[in-house]
């Protein structure tokens, strides 16, 4: 009987329960577009951190660089031996450390048996500058000027000639050179899982064995193969120490900022940072409790900086920052507010509609219905609303949420900066201007594609809500229908 008269009447109101189902379902359907651009939000940003960290990386130790001393010099310098030859082909290699103070690598087994710590490795981070090019010796040359008085004949009686030699000039010489500056990270390799290397894959030829922690080979990042033409099985130098290439890494989510990989020894050698690290990266048994790891490290190691995802995540800026503090903020008070208005406007109109049935409510009560199925079958038509409204909003969400993936709109995050050389020919000579190799602040800028993913939860959320809407807007509707009287229905009979 509840079944059959809930079909019959929610088939003689088809227009007023449609309006009630669209108005539930835009809200339903906000909801879900925000909570999935929102989940591609954190997904984007994820993708961010995994560059800068490694993926499975929680956490890393480092120590900021101390304050230089009065009077030393920060900048780079190059030293070349003169030759007598008149032309000289000269290169040099400037390595130094990179990204803060170096660790004693005995740090790294100390941050390891901290509580809570699953995993630690060590990395040293140099920065490269290579200097090649030539210098051309310049040729003095002198000028001999001649004049004559009282006559055109020299040597004759009467007639005399004179010489006089000028200062001599230099001519020609020079310098020309190129300059080029990449980065180079040495890694533990008997752990890749955590590092610089993790968020890359090897894509041509093998990463490092267990075997190889003090071998002279390298992996280098496939946009440097490009620029410099390398391949698996190329050879070259840094600081006449020869690598040879056996692997080429392409990054799994983002531009790598590291150009050549090498063994973690082998790294320590050319920085002349023996036993030393300037980074180590941590991973916590717990994702939960990375805070409280962080806490523990500070206070057992002092002086150092402990940084984690969260930590990053603060300082990435560009669109991707603004599209997610959008989504987080403004996307939830929006979704909020239009729910709560989808909300009311269902309950208004179950109520409006319940009033324009007096006579049917009133003449069911004076056949015998009590109040409780009355406002049984209200809260039932409402119920169904609310499910179809619910249909329709999880059809719009994803319409939404795919048109967005779809299109994938492209968002940047900029990561602070870094430091990188400037390249160039250098001329010189008499009067002429000298050039050095130039540093550069540039931002790390990544562009993320954005995708819009629709988790089960999501919909499980969206189906809450709308049985949510059904149970408010038949509450009101079935307790005004419920304090109806038989008497209302004669009342109403015209």
């Amino acid at each position: 009987m509840f079944g059959i008269y809930l079909k019959r009447e929610l088939g003689r109101r088809k227009k007023a329960a449609l309006v009630i189902a669209m108005g539930l379902a835009l809200g339903i359907a906000l909801v879900i577009t925000v909570n999935s651009v929102s989940a591609g939000m954190n997904q984007a940003q994820d993708k961010v951190l995994k560059s800068l960290y490694g993926l499975g990386t929680d956490m890393t130790v480092t120590k900021a660089q101390s304050a230089p001393k009065a009077g030393s010099s920060q900048g780079p310098s190059f030293k070349f031996g003169a030759t007598s030859s008149s032309s000289t082909s000269q290169s040099t290699d400037r390595v130094n450390t990179q990204g803060g103070q170096a660790l004693a690598s005995s740090l790294v087994t100390k941050v390891g048996s901290q509580k809570g710590v699953s995993a630690a490795v060590g990395a040293l981070t140099l920065n490269v500058t290579k200097v090649d090019g030539s210098f051309t010796q310049g040729k003095a040359k002198s000028s001999t000027t001649s004049g004559s008085s009282g006559s055109s004949q020299q040597g004759g009686p009467g007639g005399g000639g004179t010489s006089s030699t000028g200062a001599p000039q230099v001519q020609g010489g020079g310098a020309n050179f190129n300059v080029n500056s990449y980065s180079v990270a040495g890694i533990d390799v008997t752990d890749q899982t955590l590092g610089p290397l993790s968020t890359s894959k090897i894509t041509t030829g093998k990463t490092f064995t267990t075997a190889q922690t003090n071998a002279k080979v390298a992996v280098i990042s496939k946009s440097y193969a490009k620029t410099k033409k390398y391949k698996v099985g190329s050879t070259f130098k840094i600081s006449s120490t020869k690598f040879t290439v056996i692997g080429i890494a392409t990054p799994n989510s983002s531009e790598s900022t590291v150009d050549v990989y090498v063994p973690l020894k082998q790294a320590q050698t050319l920085g002349d940072s023996k036993n030393k690290v300037t980074t180590i990266y941590v991973k916590a048994t717990d994702s939960k409790q990375i805070s409280s790891v962080k806490t523990t490290i500070q206070k057992n190691i002092s002086g150092t900086t402990v940084t984690t995802s969260a930590d990053l995540a603060s300082t990435v800026s560009g669109s991707l920052s603004t599209a997610s503090n959008l989504a987080t903020s403004v996307g939830k008070w929006l979704s909020i507010a239009v729910l709560i208005a989808a909300f009311l406007v269902a309950a208004l109109l179950t109520s409006s509609a319940v009033s324009r049935r007096v006579r049917e409510f009133g003449t069911l009560k004076a056949l015998g219905w009590p109040s409780r199925k009355v406002t049984r079958q209200v809260v039932g038509e409402s119920m169904v609303n609310g499910l179809i409204g619910g249909g329709l909003g999880i059809a719009l969400g994803l319409l939404a949420a795919y048109t967005v993936t779809a299109i994938s709109p492209k968002l940047t995050a900029q990561l602070g900066s870094t430091s990188t050389g400037g390249g160039g020919g250098m001329g010189g000579g008499p009067g002429g201007g000298q050039g050095g190799p130039g540093q550069q602040a540039t931002s790390n800028t990544l562009e993320i594609a954005l995708n819009a993913p629709v988790s089960l939860t999501t919909i499980a959320l969206a189906v809450g809500l709308a049985v949510t809407g059904g149970l408010i807007a038949g509450a009101m509707g079935g307790w005004r229908a419920s304090r109806m009287r038989p008497a209302d229905a004669l009342r109403s009979v015209s």
